[in-house]
């Protein structure tokens, strides 16, 4: 399984920025996808994902801000986050599980206040 990540930049509190994660596989093949990230110093955390059921999680500190969604013709997920904080500021990574953890690049998102 290939991911290919896409959408980080440089934005300043409160805007918004839409992540991609292209899979090389039919998304519904994998038992769920979804996006981690890592602050320096910080370890790897999950922020959101979705499973094939349709099930989503977020991590509570982007509750109401974030949204995770996919398009199964593409074979895509996406990642919406709105007001965005600098505490945000990280390498977003985006996962994938099929028989074992698949990762894509990161992609780095900086928050400036």
């Amino acid at each position: 399984v290939q991911l290919q990540a896409s959408g980080g930049g440089l934005v300043q509190a409160g805007a918004s920025l839409r992540l991609s994660c292209a899979a090389s596989v039919n998304i519904f093949a994998l038992s769920r996808m979804g996006w981690y990230r890592q602050a320096p110093g910080n370890q790897r955390e999950l922020v959101a994902l979705l499973t094939s059921g349709g099930v989503i999680k977020y991590a509570d500190s982007v509750k109401g801000r974030f949204i995770i969604s996919r398009d199964n013709v593409q074979n895509t997920v996406f990642l919406q986050m709105n007001s965005l904080k600098p505490e945000d500021t990280a390498v977003y990574y985006c996962h994938a599980y099929m028989d074992r953890d698949h990762w894509g690049q990161g992609t780095l998102v900086t928050v400036s206040s």
